[in-house]
């Protein structure tokens, strides 16, 4: 019935309803910002800046793993990273540039719960109950690539970037929107590409991918990962690798998720044309 009624709407009422939860998605990012912005010793000296230092948690367990192994080039970030603003508004637009990711990022499973809750009427009962858990996995894919991109991808990339030089004549001396920008691409970007498992889902349900799609390019998505990996990761064998690793398991992982989705539609098929209902 509701199904129905969403067909019976019009476009522009389908667009006054997205718009309502565009702006209650927008308020729950700003209200987050708002408290990021407030606690910005936290914000920024406990968090946005801590991967620089020595004694930040991956930084220290690299090193304390290299002492063990003989290998000193696992210390990274040893020596203070300098960074500087050169622009008089600079340190005032990052604080709100930061509130508003840190907002976005807080924030996200209330934003896509609003996606959400605009695309459910569109689906019929069945489809409602299988997606039921779309909102929790996808939060918490994302949170986790967003964990993964700034405890793992970011040290390794503020130690590579800010360390390489081209001569002893030239002294890095990082610019804040420069280093701020780093970070957040980064930590976006893991966390976005975490979300690869539900991309699968969907693509299963609507039928544009198969588990054997998946499993014959398998060798091809290797290389694609490793691109992937080269791109949001300094140019350096052992990054490219420790980050690769996730990204197959998360493609392994797609691989399941689409049998399972491809085995209830058969199974559901069968029970169709045996005439009995599946509930």
């Amino acid at each position: 019935m509701a199904k129905k009624i969403e067909n019976e709407m019009s476009f522009l009422e389908h667009l006054e309803i997205l718009r309502w939860h565009l702006i209650r998605a927008f308020l729950g990012i700003l209200a987050v910002a708002i408290v990021a912005f407030i606690f910005k010793d936290i914000v920024f000296n406990k968090i946005i800046l801590a991967p620089k230092m020595s004694d930040f948690v991956t930084n220290r367990l690299l090193c304390e793993f290299g002492r063990q192994i003989n290998i000193l080039k696992l210390c990274i970030n040893s020596q203070p990273l300098e960074v500087i603003s050169i622009k008089m508004s600079g340190q005032f637009t990052m604080h709100i540039m930061v509130s508003l990711i840190a907002g976005f990022i807080l924030s996200f499973p209330y934003v896509f719960f609003e996606f959400w809750r605009f695309i459910v009427p569109a689906l019929y009962s069945k489809e409602k109950k299988h997606a039921g858990g779309a909102v929790f996995y996808s939060s918490a894919l994302f949170l986790m690539g967003v964990l993964f991109g700034y405890f793992v991808i970011t040290p390794l990339s503020i130690h590579f970037l800010g360390s390489y030089s081209v001569s002893d004549q030239v002294t890095n001396q990082i610019n804040l929107i420069s280093y701020v920008s780093t970070l957040a691409s980064v930590v976006l970007a893991a966390g976005i590409i975490f979300e690869l498992p539900i991309l699968v889902y969907f693509l299963t349900k609507a039928g544009l991918v198969t588990p054997e799609f998946l499993r014959k390019y398998r060798r091809h998505s290797l290389v694609l990962i490793l691109a992937l990996s080269a791109i949001i990761t300094p140019p350096d064998i052992f990054s490219q690798v420790l980050v690769s690793f996730p990204l197959i398991i998360l493609y392994e992982a797609g691989i399941s998720i689409s049998r399972r989705i491809v085995r209830k539609r058969e199974a559901d098929d069968r029970l169709e044309e045996s005439g009995e209902t599946n509930d």
